[in-house]
């Protein structure tokens, strides 16, 4: 399917432009969905909610994405990329609007717990058309040997908006209200739209095809510029020998390894998502942390797990072991979160005087938890191929955002059983159950394989 205007071929700068357009979208959703957590404090507040509705109407967030990103990611096969990521943004927008206007607490009207799920569900439900759909995007405008740091930079946009959102939310929720920061959320959203618009095409070649005129200079590890079948297979492997691309008739669905990455993935975000959820709670209730001291903490995360996804994704484009760094961020998690299970059982119920120290440690697991994403990310879309790469890339997402729900559920529940102690033991126990579902590296022989290949 052809989108947008064909009236000038576009060369192989305009992917920086669809990159952009890639990320400023994860962005303004992430704002929402990574953001509207950190003002959990306010929330309790302001609409009246104890832990356990508090978890709630955060976990709806995480249901509407996990629902609908699967039916997302095959409309976007479908469709095309722009045509969903127009259409998902603007309804985003629509729906943000309308919790600005009718679900916002004010002078006496407090809106129940009902209403805020529900429109939160809905936020999420819509908004799951920006990952997939600017996923397939990207990764349609670079090549195997860019992908690793484009999807990175793209899975960046996460953080940096998480970032933004808990920067600025908590400010405009505790001096102007609800309504206000979920109207600049709806801005955010609509502004993007409007890029995307004027933006976002697919390449004029469509497919796995990749933009030549001037992409072998950002690479040096080039193959050819138009690859289909076994070319595309070939430097798939060369470039990562942990991912060979399946038949282009091949479902993601009926892909063991495609599951194993996207349900790996799923395990390891708990640990990433409780802290996003629950850090400000954990920081507030039991550090005694104040309100600037909660907000740069989880600045502090999301800065690092932006740097580091970044970092990530070169460096696996580099080294072809996208594989064995996911599983090595599933074992330092692991370790993190357990060291911060048992700083916080020996400091006690309360430890004002250790906020410091559980800060810290709250950044380092926030951002090892986190920094994979890009490289899973691409390993997902380059097993699928590109044409495949929505359906992939929802695989993922909706092990993921199902993670976004269950966990702020389930944290109360873990809270009223064993306290913070037992909520990051929980954490660390699915970051290393993380390792053994993610599949192992390919063998020495098949990227001796790989490199006889590529010298024929």
């Amino acid at each position: 399917m052809k989108n947008g205007s064909t009236t000038a071929p576009r060369g192989a700068q305009h992917r920086w432009k669809v990159l952009g357009v890639g990320f400023a979208a994860n962005a303004s959703f992430s704002a929402a969905f990574s953001g509207i957590p950190t003002t959990a404090v306010f929330l309790r507040s302001g609409y009246h909610l104890g832990n356990d509705g508090l978890g709630l109407v955060l976990g709806m967030l995480g249901l509407g994405i996990a629902v609908s990103e699967l039916p997302w990611g095959l409309l976007t096969d479908r469709w095309g990329d722009r045509r969903v990521l127009l259409l998902g943004l603007l309804a985003t927008a629509a729906a943000l609007a309308g919790l600005a206007l009718f679900v916002s607490p004010g002078g006496a009207h407090v809106p129940g717990v009902t209403p805020l799920a529900l429109g939160l569900l809905l936020v999420g439900l819509l908004g799951g058309s920006v990952n997939g759909s600017s996923g397939r995007a990207v990764m349609a405008w670079f090549r195997e040997g860019e992908r690793g740091l484009a999807m990175s930079i793209r899975q960046t946009a996460v953080p940096a908006g998480g970032g933004l959102g808990a920067l600025v939310l908590p400010v405009l929720a505790s001096r102007f209200g609800f309504a206000s920061a979920y109207a600049v959320l709806a801005l955010a959203c609509a502004t993007t739209a409007v890029f995307a618009w004027r933006w976002l095409h697919e390449p004029e070649q469509g497919g796995d095809a990749v933009v030549a005129q001037g992409a072998a200079g950002v690479s040096g590890a080039a193959g050819t510029t138009s690859l289909t079948g076994a070319d595309r297979a070939h430097s798939a492997l060369h470039h990562s020998p942990t991912a060979s691309i399946p038949a282009a008739t091949a479902s993601p669905l009926r892909d063991l390894r495609i599951w194993r990455v996207a349900l790996g993935a799923g395990a390891l975000c708990m640990p990433q998502i409780a802290v996003i959820t629950f850090g400000t709670v954990f920081l507030h209730d039991f550090s005694r942390a104040g309100v600037l001291a909660i907000s740069a903490t989880m600045v502090a995360v999301q800065t690092g797990a932006a740097i580091a996804r970044v970092w990530s994704g070169a460096w696996t484009d580099r080294r072809g072991n996208r594989r064995a760094y996911m599983r090595g961020c599933s074992l330092l998690t692991a370790v993190l979160f357990a060291l911060l299970a048992l700083a916080t059982g020996l400091a006690g119920i309360h430890h004002a005087a250790l906020a410091a120290l559980f800060a810290v440690m709250i950044v380092l697991g926030g951002v090892s938890a986190s920094a994979w994403h890009g490289v899973a990310f691409t390993e997902l879309a380059t097993l699928a191929g590109t044409n495949r790469a929505g359906t992939a890339l929802a695989m993922g997402n909706t092990c993921v955002f199902l993670t976004l729900f269950v966990t702020p559920l389930a944290i109360p529940a873990l809270l009223s059983m064993g306290a913070w102690p037992l909520v990051w033991a929980v954490a660390s126990a699915c970051a290393l159950i993380a390792l053994p579902v993610l599949p192992r590296a390919a063998s020495t022989r098949a990227m001796r394989a790989a490199r006889a290949c590529d010298a024929a």
